[in-house]
């Protein structure tokens, strides 16, 4: 059962693709029909095809290439560096230009219309909502740019930048991590509010971008702090430090060192520093005190010293519901995230680029992860297939020759100069963006490929350690 769920899971996801490039080279093929334009090919994927059938002089097929789909329409703008020469060289009528553009529009209007039916079904089935609610810093990591800007423990963080925050994560637009790795300008502005004092405080926070492997997506930005949470201890390692104290599962830490216990993280850094900390515990009812001596386990996790206990995270601060959203405000939410997404990746101010887009590869483990997250990850990927193809029509309707909205705009020159674009010119130009296109599909395809591979540190063995003497 655990190999036949990932090929059925990865099976579903194919289909996914298919049904989604199919729907668009669909709205071409029959507005080609309708205005009476020769169709030569209908094909899901580019290169030479694996499979091919001819049926009422179409040819029909399946190319090697995971990457698009395309109609071949020798009337149209010719794209053989795309789909290859034209089957047959009978001379056709030149299409009119309307024509063209109605042809051009309704691949993208059909990538639209299955957005708005999937947001349909998405409206009356519903999407899970998770986010993590806390907005209290539990922890700072020391000489971090946070430490640098003045955040300290236990500020409540109310806007960064003109979002207002409502959760450390689970919105672009309202979640602390996402805001933050959205952020734009050398310094990030962060108003909180302070324990003991009336008015919010704003700061202006640096940022760090952790460093990856050359193979990989580059990280996002990231200031060096952790949510405030309730620590309960989760399994306590035999013969460790911890249980030798008297520390037990279930145990909440309340404080170490006269300190608040806020972070799991802040913990853990203590316990890396190797020394003796008294910990206020409660026990039920019972509140007490009791010192543990970190030392370090057995081998191989002997470079690290250890309390030899695991924190759980704290459940509470889960908020997780099943939301309707309306139709449209799926297909508004999903336009306004693409619209951020390119203004994020074209500008100078942002540290988010080209290899933060995901390519086929990409996308497909983004399904595969949503529909094997949960029983409600369908759920999450039926909602993903409207921002999917809302991407898809409006990134088909940027003005540039390959593209559909190439296509209009060409169609449109055509108009006001009373006659088609020079073909030699136009060979040219669709070349050049044909290279530029697919190297930037290679480049993005190499960045989904280097996310597979894991960043080089082997995950650690169970902490075991040896009785104290």
């Amino acid at each position: 059962m655990s190999i036949i769920l990932p090929i059925l899971v990865i099976f579903i996801v194919v289909v996914i693709f298919n049904i989604i490039i199919f729907v668009h080279e669909l709205g071409h093929f029959l507005a080609a029909r309708w205005r009476g334009l020769e169709v030569e090919r209908f094909q899901i994927w580019f290169g030479k095809p694996i499979w091919k059938k001819t049926y009422n002089g179409v040819q029909y097929g399946l190319g090697w290439i995971p990457f698009g789909g395309f109609v071949a329409l020798p009337q149209m703008v010719t794209m053989e560096a795309i789909e290859g020469d034209n089957k047959n060289d009978k001379p056709l009528p030149p299409a009119k230009p309307i024509d063209k553009i109605i042809v051009a529009f309704a691949g993208p209007l059909f990538s639209f219309l299955l957005a708005f039916a999937t947001a349909f079904a998405v409206w009356g089935i519903g999407k899970p909502d998770t986010k993590i609610t806390s907005t209290t810093i539990g922890y700072v990591a020391p000489d971090s740019p946070a430490e640098k800007g003045g955040i300290k423990p236990e500020d409540k963080i109310l806007t960064i930048g003109d979002n207002t925050i409502d959760s450390w994560a689970g919105n672009m637009d309202t979640g602390i991590v996402e805001s933050i790795a959205t952020s734009e300008g050398e310094k990030i502005r962060i108003t909180v509010q302070r324990p003991g004092e009336e008015n919010p405080v704003e700061l202006h926070v640096g940022f760090e971008i952790p460093e990856t492997a050359w193979w990989q997506r580059s990280a996002m930005r990231k200031i060096g702090i952790s949510y405030a949470e309730k620590i309960t201890l989760g399994k306590v390692m035999e013969n460790g430090p911890a249980a030798e104290a008297g520390l037990k599962k279930g145990d909440i830490i309340l404080a170490y060192d006269g300190k608040p216990a806020l972070s799991r993280l802040e913990i853990l850094k203590v316990g890396e520093a190797g020394k003796p900390t008294l910990f206020t515990i409660k026990r039920g009812d019972e509140e007490m005190k009791l010192t543990v001596i970190p030392r370090k386990p057995l081998s191989p996790n002997d470079k690290i010293t250890s309390f030899g206990m695991e924190m759980e995270f704290d459940e509470s601060l889960i908020s997780e519901q099943i939301i309707h959203p309306g139709p449209w405000q799926q297909i508004v939410d999903s336009a306004l995230v693409m619209k951020k997404t390119l203004q994020l990746v074209t500008s100078s101010s942002s540290s988010i680029g080209v290899d933060q887009l995901a390519g086929p590869i990409g996308i497909g483990k983004g399904y595969f992860d949503m529909l094997t997250s949960s029983p409600d990850g369908w759920k999450i990927a039926l909602a993903f297939t409207v921002l999917f193809n809302i991407n898809l029509a409006i990134l088909n309707m940027l003005p540039f020759p390959v593209l559909d909205g190439g296509h209009i705009t060409l169609s449109l020159l055509e108009i006001i100069a009373g006659r088609p674009v020079q073909a030699r010119v136009l060979e040219f130009i669709q070349t050049g963006f044909v290279l530029m296109i697919f190297g930037l599909f290679l480049y993005i395809t190499s960045k989904d490929v280097g996310s597979l591979i894991p960043g080089g540190k082997k995950a650690d063995q169970e902490m075991k350690f040896e009785p104290s003497k």
